[in-house]
């Protein structure tokens, strides 16, 4: 029965949108491990990020300060869909019978169908701004493709998108989408880099992963003049930038007087799950609060639940700095599963640390049929149709909305809707067909993976 006081949609005015990111660094006890220059094996300093990033971006990544100035002009484009709303599932709620209190925060209303754009426009804006005339990237399920050909499209800078192989065939629609926008589009691996080349010589039907596009993105942006590379998750300024998901999410509970018990995010790079926990997370670090946080990835690329926290480098053709994670190793091939943002090696370095410290209490693994049975019954009961990387924290929400009943508790969830799916029906096809296959790799498949973590001289041997 739906609450007298609270409505199904908790909104925001524009007025009220926060003006600044917050940087969750600031209250972390202890930083994360130093990222360490691939040509010389010793830790970064921002100038070396500067022939891949603008310069502006490369500041916050190295940044410690608690609240960084969200530009005006990024505000602006921010009020073309911003404020995103919040949601009581109070459908989904009396469907499973529970007495918890189910939130999600729904970040899919946009052209790119998903939380990218907050961080696609901050990026396009600061090259935009220091001159640059070019921009590369990659993208996996085509949500952070389509966001920065947004962005690079509102800001006219030209674009090229390494996109994932086998998600380019298995999403035509989301190629279109990111062509309309004026970006290239270049299925990866791909003959047009010497990283490509090489991985299509050893393996001619390689159905590409992230590692692989980043490495041709980064190529490609190094060999260019003029040119710089923008990566959509994992990175620091990324999960930045991605603050403004939990800063209005808190917004918005308070004016119904509740706080979570629970937040659940999917997780691949980290992008929408630090985005998500991070004022939570800032409410932990301090005393506030503590909330659980719960990550949740593919059971078939599954970097918190079964990698390893070791350096590794973030892309396959090891030309990016190395940075300190949980991974399963940059060599490692994921299955072609249907959530293509999911389908990353490692995870963000501030998650990972996070992680590792135990402020990040759980990482849960969880394989297709279970997401879309989930994503089925969200569709059903709250009308809309999730991202299959979405579906990921519905199915914990849900199995966390199930455990408060059997436990009697009224406990409050909020969980990250990252994206809609009007672009991955030929998932909910196979799923609905009884195609879709659980796969989970072996412990002897991970350690192929292992194995290709790199040694460096006295950090790690």
């Amino acid at each position: 029965m739906m609450s007298k006081n609270i409505p199904n949609r908790i909104l925001l005015t524009e007025n009220e949108l926060p003006k600044q990111w917050y940087n969750v660094r600031a209250d972390m006890p202890e930083q994360h491990d130093p990222f360490i220059n691939p040509t010389t094996m010793k830790p970064a300093v921002k100038e070396d990020f500067y022939p891949i990033f603008a310069e502006e971006l490369c500041k916050q990544e190295f940044s410690t300060e608690r609240y960084i100035d969200i530009p005006e002009e990024v505000q602006a484009y921010y009020k073309m869909y911003r404020p995103s709303p919040l949601h009581r599932a109070y459908n989904l709620e009396k469907i499973l019978d529970t007495p918890a209190k189910i939130y999600y925060k729904y970040e899919g209303s946009n052209t790119s169908g998903s939380h990218k754009l907050n961080s696609a426009i901050a990026q396009a804006y600061y090259n935009k701004e220091q001159g640059i005339t070019h921009i590369t990237t990659e993208t996996g399920a085509g949500q952070w493709g389509t966001a920065l050909a947004m962005a690079c499209s509102f800001y006219n800078i030209p674009l090229d998108v390494y996109m994932v192989k086998i998600s380019a065939e298995q999403k035509p629609y989301r190629k279109a989408v990111i062509e309309t926008y004026g970006a290239n589009v270049i299925p990866s691996p791909s003959n047009t880099t010497n990283v490509g080349r090489a991985i299509l010589e050893k393996d001619p039907n390689c159905t590409g992963s992230l590692g692989t596009a980043i490495s041709e993105a980064v190529e490609k942006a190094t060999s260019t003049p003029n040119t710089r590379y923008a990566l959509g998750s994992v990175l620091n300024q990324v999960l930045l930038h991605q603050s403004i998901i939990g800063a209005e999410s808190k917004l918005q509970l308070e004016k119904v007087d509740e706080y979570p018990d629970i937040i659940i995010g999917c997780a691949g790079g980290g992008s929408n799950l630090g985005g998500l926990i991070s004022d939570f997370m800032g409410d932990k670090l301090t005393g506030k609060a503590n909330p659980y946080f719960i990550a949740v990835e593919p059971a078939a690329c599954p970097s918190l639940s079964r990698g390893k926290y070791a350096y590794d480098f973030c892309d396959t053709g090891h030309v990016t700095p190395l940075a300190k994670m949980y991974t399963l190793g940059s060599g490692f091939i994921p299955s072609s599963i249907h959530a293509g943002g999911l389908r990353y090696h490692g995870m963000s370095p501030i998650v990972s640390k996070l992680y590792h410290d135990g402020y990040l209490d759980e990482a849960r693994a969880l394989f297709q049929n279970h997401i879309f049975d989930a994503a089925t019954l969200f569709a059903k009961t709250e009308s809309i149709l999730p991202a299959p990387e979405s579906a990921h924290a519905i199915a914990a929400a849900i199995d966390e909305a199930k455990k408060c009943k059997e436990a009697g508790e009224a406990k409050t969830i909020l969980f990250g809707l990252t994206g809609n799916g009007a672009y991955d029906l030929a998932a909910y096809m196979n799923y609905k067909a009884g195609n879709m296959q659980d796969y989970a790799p072996t412990d002897e498949e991970l350690e192929k993976g292992f194995a290709t973590l790199p040694k460096i001289p006295g950090i790690q041997e």
